[in-house]
């Protein structure tokens, strides 16, 4: 059985997903939209046979598709998953869910009341290094988590503009909130401080926080803290290390280090973890056995209320308790 791919957005995101489907067996990427017809028609392009389009229901008009990528940004988002979920068609949708949480919140009602088969990018869930981590976790005692995503400002003109990507927090760092609850549980409570030190005053139209500090408190009693910055010229480091009665594991993009006392062991990634959440999503497609899927919608809907209510908090200088 050949799948029929559509692939809306022309960025870096969805020519990595579309690369990597066109590569496997038994996909055919068909169809791109694009936020033009020219660029569309670029991207199609790049696999054989495939059509572009510059709108989703023009696409979803011409041709029958068994799923659909969204790789948007995060203003983007809406409109396009509400045409999914009404035509009935599975989706693979890139981080974050979008800018807030009001409209995920109602794609998400849409999704449950479909009975729709989704997927999220959140691909640090599919590295071996996590699925080692959550293992080791089993055994263990969580007292707390530290986070962090340090960076630079990425060069695009919605990242900057608070209002179209949500800020570091939503648009970035939501990967490490995501691990955060992945391998530590639910967080119930949110406290934020940001700041605007230095991108401002050296970039045009910065409304973005560019340093940003979030504690957290967690449904099992252990806590957290996550910092950010976008203020780097030189270097990136993100990870999570988490402290427990059993020694220290420390999760980057590439390992997981296990450190207790003298001992100090490393598991080092060997899959592809955008392959594995891409093989995920299709086996379910084919067969519905979802069992592979590390991140439904529903789930990310989570983390996304987690890192909109840090914003929220740092906004109002107030705590933000979260349901669970």
């Amino acid at each position: 059985m050949t799948l029929h791919i559509g692939l809306i957005g022309t960025g870096w995101f969805a020519k990595m997903h579309g690369e990597m489907l066109a590569g496997m067996e038994g996909v055919t990427v068909s169809a791109i939209c694009g936020s033009s017809k020219e660029k569309s028609d670029l991207m199609a392009g790049y696999f054989d046979g495939a059509r572009g389009y510059s709108t989703v229901q023009d696409m979803l008009d011409a041709q029958k598709l068994d799923a659909v990528y969204v790789c948007v940004p995060p203003f983007a988002h809406g409109d396009i998953e509400r045409e999914l979920v009404e035509r009935g068609i599975p989706f693979f949708v890139e981080k974050p869910l979008g800018v807030d949480l009001a409209t995920p919140s109602k794609i998400l009602k849409s999704i449950e009341e479909k009975q729709l088969l989704t997927s999220v990018g959140y691909h640090f869930r599919y590295m071996d290094s996590t699925a080692q981590a959550k293992r080791i976790l089993e055994d263990r005692t969580i007292g707390m988590a530290v986070g962090r995503w340090m960076g630079n400002m990425p060069s695009v003109y919605w990242w900057r503009n608070l209002h179209s990507s949500g800020g570091q927090m939503v648009e970035q760092t939501t990967h490490i909130v995501d691990l955060l609850r992945y391998l530590l549980g639910e967080v119930t409570e949110v406290y934020a401080a940001y700041g605007q030190q230095v991108m401002h005053n050296k970039e045009e139209a910065v409304t973005v926080p560019d340093v940003g500090t979030v504690s957290m408190k967690l449904a099992s009693g252990a806590v957290a803290a996550i910092v950010n910055t976008c203020i780097l010229s030189e270097g990136f480091s993100s990870g999570l290390q988490i402290y427990t009665n059993g020694g220290t594991l420390e999760l980057t993009g590439g390992a997981l280090s296990d450190r207790s006392g003298e001992r100090a062991t490393e598991f080092k990634n060997v899959s592809n973890p955008y392959e594995n959440e891409n093989k995920a999503f299709l086996h379910a497609v084919r067969t519905g056995d979802s069992s592979g899927i590390l991140s439904t919608y529903a789930d990310a809907w989570r983390t996304q209320q987690v890192t909109v209510a840090a914003n929220e908090s740092a906004q109002s200088g107030l705590p933000v308790k979260l349901g669970v």
